[in-house]
């Protein structure tokens, strides 16, 4: 049974679980602010479910790779949709600030470098 760890928790799963209704299950929301109410409830194209992984996922399908690839997501930053990531094994979920929780350490080195 993989193990999702989410703020210093660990939750079982089933292989195959939707990582969105992993979390939910658990009340640990993959999103922020007013994005608790205001989503697509895991059809792929809001985008306010986005998350960093750590270990070992498939690969995006082509829904998701379509809605990270329109801002204000950003295809380079690494981050999947909870609801469009299935959980085969241990994975360790990240979930940044901000509506649409595209704020990474890597988005946040391009403002910085971005001329006014």
């Amino acid at each position: 049974m993989p193990t999702v760890t989410v703020r210093d928790r660990e939750l079982e799963c089933e292989t195959g679980a939707v990582l969105r209704n992993v979390l939910l299950r658990a009340d640990e929301s993959p999103h922020n602010g007013r994005a608790d109410t205001l989503n697509c409830r895991g059809l792929g194209s809001c985008g306010t479910c986005a998350v960093a992984v750590s270990g070992e996922v498939g690969a995006a399908g082509p829904r998701e790779r379509l809605r990270l690839s329109i801002p204000p997501h950003d295809t380079e930053s690494g981050l999947r949709l909870a609801c469009q990531l299935r959980v085969e094994d241990d994975l360790v979920v990240e979930k940044y600030p901000e509506f649409w929780g595209q704020h990474t350490e890597r988005a946040g080195e391009q403002a910085d470098t971005e001329e006014p």
